[in-house]
């Protein structure tokens, strides 16, 4: 963006905000929406429809929130995105194991564009600090002993995605403590699925808190991406 002097200038507005306005508030309708739906019709349409437009949406606040032209981090976040819209998606096409496969698929996809994403900033990641992955591995062992009797021919893909996301969990915390509290947001989202799938273990409102973790997690590491793909343009300008 272009800074002009001058009187004729002095009033100039700042491109894009009417329409990150108007995409921010889109969001938040649709996942309100989404929200009441898990809540009070979580097999109906309402569900159904807006759930596919959750990804989209939050992908169109990134694009609102950064400029042109948009560095690897925003690129690889906004695959990350795409790929977790095919993960919504895509199941309601199928039935069964198929179904889950693909979902999985689609979002292990997803967690390693993320990770792609999130792997340049590992030194200021708790990776410096060994002893702070323990809750990490720790939740991970027990997700695993709760579900590997229920996974069944399921469970190699179960491990392979679930190591995934932690691995995107922890990377999170290099953008700092907002992208990192999304990545525990969205490993707890994941958890919750797998616990729904393979156990009997049952939380009221399920649908809904899965939901919900899965869009203020991902919408936090969007966040902390777009800020800090500003600060490093701010920073190369100033150069």
């Amino acid at each position: 963006m272009q800074l002009h002097l001058g009187t004729e200038h002095s009033h100039a507005v700042v491109p894009g905000r009417p329409r990150r306005g108007i995409v921010v508030l889109a969001q938040l309708l649709a996942t309100s929406a989404h929200l009441l739906a898990q809540l009070f019709w979580p097999s109906g349409l309402l569900a159904d429809a807006t759930q596919i437009l959750l990804m989209p949406l939050l992908a169109g606040a990134v694009i609102s929130f950064t400029t042109s032209p948009r560095g690897r981090l925003i690129r690889l976040v906004l695959a990350a995105l795409f790929f977790s819209w095919v993960g919504d998606a895509l199941p309601r096409f199928m039935d069964g194991d198929p179904a889950f496969l693909a979902m999985v698929s689609a979002f292990l996809v997803a967690q390693f564009f993320y990770i792609g994403a999130l792997a340049r900033y590992w030194k200021s990641s708790i990776l410096r600090r060994w002893w702070m992955l323990f809750p990490y591995l720790a939740a991970f062992a027990v997700l695993l002993v709760l579900c590997s009797p229920g996974a069944g021919a399921l469970l190699a893909p179960v491990i392979i995605y679930g190591l995934a996301l932690m691995v995107m969990a922890v990377l999170s915390t290099g953008l700092g403590p907002v992208a990192g509290s999304g990545g525990a947001i969205f490993f707890l989202s994941d958890s919750l699925i797998a616990l729904r799938s393979f156990t009997d273990i049952g939380i009221p409102g399920m649908g809904f808190w899965i939901m919900l973790t899965y869009v203020a997690g991902q919408a936090m590491i969007s966040y902390a991406a777009s800020q800090r793909d500003a600060q490093e343009k701010s920073t190369t300008t100033c150069r």
